[in-house]
């Protein structure tokens, strides 16, 4: 049996006949054999979905990670090996693991996931910006980046929590015995403190990107007022290696090319300290996932025993803000605040939405609340090297003074992207904002159920729309798989089947596309793409009608290991393919006791 098939072996317990050793596989069928008995999958013949998606994984794998594309995305990115991992945990928990063992591994000491792990076996001019535009080792030593791999300097949206507890949900043995959540927890809480203190900077109480880069959905039409203030790097201070693999239709124009470079350099030269930019927008979708992840931190904090209260509360306080912030009832959407917008002739309203709702505080957070908040921080950041905390500290201070002399109300941006209908995967949403969500989806904006067969990047009809420009209008599957979660999670399950279906009707016909046309499925982009093929996987593993099992808010550990159906496969898959060093497993790893947890744009446009 090939090393693809070994991903593809079915899990037991879920309908797979059993035949014994004298009786024949059915044509075009795979086997292995486990307890005694074969065990073979009808329903995978060689070429079904299911094993084209492996084998994309399989391509894309480098021994410790899992490339997006070869030709155009050579490194590991971030919020791209989270996805991955979730489609992963079907096929090999113990690479899933490894995945996303290998992202955080290159955490900086303040507590930031860079959002590029580069691989220094790829030549230098294969992509940019590449190690020496970022510099990380020197310019960002101040922030405690790691001197042993480079990275790049910015972020990208926190789903890393939520993948890490799917994935422990997938195998809970192979995690117990390698203690998987011990070694995750205190990098999460880590990466979870530096978006909440560094990355406040409007105030109130949401995370805050400084680069449209970071917020994953990179070229968007929701960038383009706060871009105008950027003033943009000359045509010829740099090369765009994504036109080598890309139509420049497709791409970001060079005008604003410049201005993300721009901000780049500048965030490098500033030694990475936050708030001192040009550049910062509060963004519905980068805080939904941060608070998804809360949750699941949650999960994992009781998982190793200790009590996920204060998670789930400040998950719930996170919500109220994102509603307070970024909920605009008269347009039935989230909106991105540029908490820069605005000016002093106005306070901040320019640019925003007549029914835009403020903070009583203007933003920001009453002096009990903040206490509150850092006391809730320090109860839980364990033993830290005394460097990287004072890193962190001047970082703040410099962070908190900038944005002290900013507008810390801002303005809202007047574009429908698909970022603001991604908070319905949000538990403590209200009901009714749900059920708005749910009709804006489906309205004329997004066409989700009616005119377009996957939900749009942008505005279907905003003045900015193309159906083939990079995030200003293509659908893509990882927006569309949150979507899909949401539905499910607020009890529209018709509309999540459809969804549903149309995403695997799509990823089949496009070849796993990066992104498609909205209306048509037509391919653009990357072919072979890893989170669309793992994406694939997880809505294949999501038996047709289904509600979703794994609401870490809801479900107690019980009800879980329930749920937990062991995978025949994992090991020969493994052991085919060897184990890293920092991937090993228990006899070589000893396992952490519960109480011991708290141990302190891809293609050039993605940076």
């Amino acid at each position: 049996m090939d090393s693809t098939t070994q991903l593809t072996i079915r899990r037991t317990g879920i309908t797979a006949p059993v035949r014994t050793s004298g009786s024949p596989a059915p044509p075009g069928s795979h086997e292995i054999t486990h307890s005694g008995a074969h065990v073979y999958d009808p329903d995978r013949p060689a070429g079904s979905l299911h094993l084209r998606a492996a084998r994309v994984l399989e391509g894309n794998w480098t021994g410790t990670s899992t490339v997006p594309s070869h030709g155009l995305y050579p490194h590991q990115w971030s919020w791209d090996s989270a996805f991955i991992a979730i489609g992963l945990r079907h096929l090999s928990p113990l690479r899933a693991q490894t995945e996303l063992e290998t992202l955080l591994g290159a955490q900086w000491g303040d507590g930031r996931i860079p959002h590029i792990v580069f691989n220094p076996s790829v030549p230098l001019d294969a992509y940019f910006p590449s190690p020496d535009f970022w510099r990380s080792s020197t310019a960002g030593r101040a922030a405690g980046a790691p001197r042993t791999v480079q990275t790049s300097g910015i972020v990208q949206p926190p789903v890393h929590a939520l993948a890490v507890w799917l994935v422990h949900q997938a195998d809970p043995g192979l995690s117990r015995s390698r203690s998987f959540l011990s070694r995750m927890y205190p990098r999460l809480a880590a990466w979870h403190r530096y978006l909440l203190h560094r990355r406040d900077l409007g105030g109130g109480g949401l995370a805050s990107v400084v680069h449209p880069w970071e917020q994953g959905m990179d070229n968007s039409p929701c960038w383009d007022a706060p871009l105008s203030r950027v003033t943009p790097a000359a045509p010829r201070s740099f090369r765009r290696a994504d036109l080598d693999h890309g139509s420049a239709q497709d791409r970001p124009t060079d005008l604003d090319y410049g201005r993300y470079v721009r901000l780049a350099t500048d965030y490098r030269d500033g030694g990475y300290a936050d708030g001192a930019g040009e550049f910062a927008v509060e963004d519905p979708a980068f805080n939904a996932l941060l608070i998804a992840s809360e949750h699941a931190l949650a999960a994992i904090a009781q998982e190793l025993g200790a009590a996920g209260t204060a998670r789930h509360a400040r998950a719930e306080r996170l919500t109220a803000a994102l509603v307070e912030r970024l909920w605009d009832p008269a347009e039935g959407m989230f909106f991105c605040r540029d908490v820069y917008g605005g000016d002093a002739r106005d306070g901040g309203e320019s640019g925003a939405h007549g029914s835009e709702r403020r903070s009583p505080e203007s933003g920001a957070l009453a002096p009990g609340r903040r206490s509150a908040e850092s006391s809730a921080h320090a109860s839980e950041r364990g033993s830290r090297q005394s460097s990287a905390h004072d890193s962190e500290q001047r970082s703040r201070q410099s962070g908190a003074l900038a944005s002290e002399q900013r507008s810390r109300t801002g303005a809202l941006i007047a574009e429908r992207s698909v970022a603001g209908l991604l908070p319905l995967i949000l538990p403590a949403l209200p009901r009714d904002i749900a059920a708005t969500l749910v009709r804006t989806a489906g309205g004329p904006h997004f066409g989700l159920g009616g005119v377009a067969r996957l939900a749009p990047s942008y505005d279907l009809t905003g003045h900015a729309f193309d159906p083939h420009r990079y995030w200003r209008g293509p659908a893509w599957f990882n927006t569309n798989w949150l979507l899909e979660r949401g539905l499910r999670l607020h009890g529209e399950h018709g509309r999540a089947e459809e969804l549903r279906a149309a995403l695997l009707e799509t990823a089949d016909a496009s070849g796993f596309a990066e992104y498609v046309d909205p209306y048509t499925g037509e391919a653009c982009g990357a072919l072979g793409f890893s989170w669309t093929a793992a994406l694939t996987l997880d809505l294949l593993h999501e038996p047709a009608g289904a509600d979703r099992v794994d609401r870490p808010d809801l479900m107690d550990r019980a009800d879980r290991s329930a749920q937990v159906v062991s995978h025949p496969g994992h090991r020969a898959f493994d052991n085919v393919h060897g184990t890293p060093p920092h991937a090993s497993h228990a006899s070589r790893t000893p396992r952490t006791p519960h109480s011991s947890f708290e141990t302190g744009a891809k293609g050039g446009d993605r940076g």
